[in-house]
């Protein structure tokens, strides 16, 4: 998104995709024939306009993962697609990001990116049953129609001409939606009648195409720039480290140079932190090697560019060390450990960490302007 981060840009989007995004992207206008398109879908199989060349309606909606706007709109879209199923109606989703255009930044309310493989991950955790495609490689499909946010929906009659074109409805807060715009201009159109209304203004996340890489690319040199430190630790920093005092969320992550596992998993671990650092999430990654390897920790670190805190164990009296973080913990490393405000225990792995329910974990801890936010990665469909 245009701000510094996703969820601090959700009151502004119906002006933030104004002039400039609809002139280098135009909609497609009122009455234009829908453009052809085949793409993959999430069920292995490639989809073409005219699959649905029975339908009397069909209703292109163009969405995506990332975007905590559109995931505000997964269960809508499914339950449009259920409501209208009986009367004909075709639904289909259309994910129309590049992922190479997202900044990392810009995942800071997402489990995952937008490629076709994480909307498979996406589909099968919230039990997605519609079709949901993927146009993100070339996104021939979104230019042809020119989305300007996830959502945008797209109303065709049974001739495939537009009928409408503009947002599901009036509020991502579904406990506030008065408009159901998308459901009358299909109702509408099932009736033989004019759209009351052949566009509304859409808000959410921005189609992000690929001519914006050259601001992830950027963005990612800037935080590769920053220097990579590595501090000693003693048995009470470790107490004080894991009693967490203020009020953001700290991701704690014990390994060592000599951990396959634990440098296998440090990348996934970064990239974490990095698309929650501006939401009230710090890193500090520990070394449980000893004191006289720490050229081994900084290269390691300097590789992976851990811009964050990070600590070695200051004594070779691992045990004493690993005991003041955790009395609990005797084992080895990887150990990986979230905690909240107060030192509370939101998530603790020893061993390999499944990195997206970890993500998942910080998602809904993190404070969000809309407890809907938070309750999308607490509760399944």
């Amino acid at each position: 998104m245009s701000c510094q981060t996703a969820i601090g840009c959700l009151a502004f989007m119906s002006l933030a995709l104004g002039a400039q995004a609809a002139s280098d992207h135009p909609i497609l206008a009122p009455g234009s024939k829908a453009p052809d398109f085949t793409l993959p879908g999430i069920d292995g199989r490639m989809h073409s306009l005219a699959d649905y060349a029975s339908s009397p309606v069909l209703a292109v909606v163009f969405t995506c993962n990332h975007c905590p706007i559109a995931q505000m709109y997964e269960q809508r879209i499914s339950q449009l697609a259920a409501d209208y199923r009986g009367r004909g109606v075709a639904v289909v989703a259309i994910e129309p990001n590049a992922p190479e255009a997202i900044r990392v930044d810009e995942l800071d309310s997402s489990d995952l990116g937008d490629s076709l493989e994480e909307m498979k991950i996406r589909a099968s955790y919230k039990h997605l049953d519609y079709p949901y495609l993927y146009d993100g490689e070339t996104q021939q499909t979104a230019r042809a129609y020119g989305p300007q946010a996830t959502p945008h929906v797209f109303v065709f009659d049974s001739r495939r001409l537009l009928r409408y074109e503009g947002r599901m409805d009036d509020n991502y807060r579904v406990e506030r939606v008065k408009s159901q715009d998308a459901r009358a201009a299909i109702d509408a159109v099932l009736a033989g009648r004019e759209v009351a209304a052949a566009h509304t203004g859409v808000f959410g996340c921005s189609t992000k195409w690929k001519e914006k890489e050259v601001d992830r690319l950027e963005a990612i040199r800037k935080l590769d720039s920053q220097p990579v430190k590595l501090d000693p630790v003693s048995a009470e920093g470790l107490k004080q480290l894991r009693a967490n005092a203020g009020n953001r969320m700290t991701l704690v992550s014990f390994w060592a140079t000599w951990c396959g596992s634990c440098i296998h998993e440090f990348g996934d671990i970064e990239t974490t932190y990095r698309m929650y650092s501006d939401r009230d999430l710090d890193l500090v990654t520990v070394a449980a090697n000893l004191p006289e390897e720490r050229e081994g920790v900084l290269r390691v670190l300097t590789r992976n560019h851990a811009t964050t805190r990070n600590l070695l164990f200051d004594s070779m009296d691992t045990a004493a060390l690993q005991t003041a973080f955790d009395p609990e913990w005797d084992s080895a490393v990887p150990y990986t450990a979230l905690l909240g405000p107060g030192g509370k225990v939101l998530y603790r792995k020893l061993g390999s960490i499944d990195i997206l329910e970890l993500r998942r974990t910080i998602l809904k801890n993190l404070p969000a302007e809309y407890e809907g936010f938070r309750r999308y990665w607490d509760v399944q469909p």
